[in-house]
């Protein structure tokens, strides 16, 4: 049987706007990273994105803003951008991802149309100090719990290559473990000079090995999705990723940064013989 392959793209609704200290991050505005920096982006560009995304194989639509969490604003803006795609795609699964929320906030995002939530724990809760100053891991960990709650399917995962350590990693996964998300977004760290991290710590090899051992601890039923830094960590060898147990990818750009083209993934996954998925796994 052929492996089956998901695909997922992004929007990047809202952009370099963020007052957090993440330093992983571009969209923070105290690091004054040289990206495009909006408020939020006009609902017909965003569906006329979401059917370039549609025709190139993705069943899943990210809506990203920038910021700590959902307000009443961005509850207002990613309900109609979710109505707006919805009615253009029904088919189209639509994620949204902003931030820390609540319960009743996530119910909100439901209701208009949001399937799933993606909110990622981004490393071990006891190196995320390294890394952020102005918010929690535990206010990320409870967000999870909050969109589970509130009956959207959970996406949470992180990034590899911070400088944390092999513990530090294995700790995180098993967090991921324990809120059994229905997908595992797995990020590498893509360097910018602008940045407080200057370098991705993983080798190739090591990056290969993560992807085994998040299918080795969360089991064949979560979604492994490699996102970003896929093509600046793999290079040539970005499609050995399925070889390790990942069976997603991001096709397209990512937030700040460029992917790859999408029908040039399309070409890869046809001539490895994969099958594309046309509907979202439950």
């Amino acid at each position: 049987m052929k492996k089956e392959i998901f695909l997922c793209a992004i929007c990047n609704c809202e952009s370099g706007t963020c007052s957090e200290d993440c330093k992983f991050c571009t969209q923070s505005v105290k690091y004054k990273a040289n990206i495009d920096r909006y408020k939020f982006k006009d609902i017909a560009q965003i569906v006329k994105e979401a059917k370039i995304a549609y025709s190139n194989k993705a069943i899943g639509y990210c809506l990203v803003t920038a910021g700590l969490g959902l307000n009443d604003k961005r509850i207002e803006f990613v309900s109609a951008a979710a109505y707006a795609v919805k009615k253009a795609i029904p088919d189209i699964n639509i994620i949204g991802c902003n931030g820390t929320a609540s319960v009743e906030q996530l119910k909100q995002l439901k209701d208009a149309g949001v399937n799933k939530y993606n909110h990622n724990l981004e490393t071990a809760r006891e190196y995320y100090p390294e890394i952020c100053t102005t918010h929690s891991w535990d206010s990320r960990f409870e967000t999870c719990l909050n969109a589970k709650q509130a009956g959207l399917d959970l996406c949470t995962g992180g990034i590899f290559g911070m400088g944390e350590t092999y513990e530090h990693r294995i700790s995180m996964i098993n967090s991921i473990k324990e809120l059994n998300p229905m997908s595992m977004p797995i990020n590498f760290f893509h360097p910018n000079e602008a940045l407080p991290i200057k370098a991705n710590t993983l080798t190739k090899k090591e990056a290969f090995e993560m992807i085994k051992t998040c299918r080795n601890i969360l089991g064949e039923n979560t979604m492994l999705m490699v996102a970003g830094g896929r093509e600046n960590t793999f290079k040539d060898d970005q499609y050995k990723i399925f070889e390790y147990g990942a069976n997603a990818i991001v096709v397209g750009n990512y937030l700040t940064t460029q992917g790859k083209v999408a029908s040039k993934d399309l070409e890869e996954l046809e001539k490895r013989d994969f099958t594309i998925a046309r509907y979202c796994k439950d």
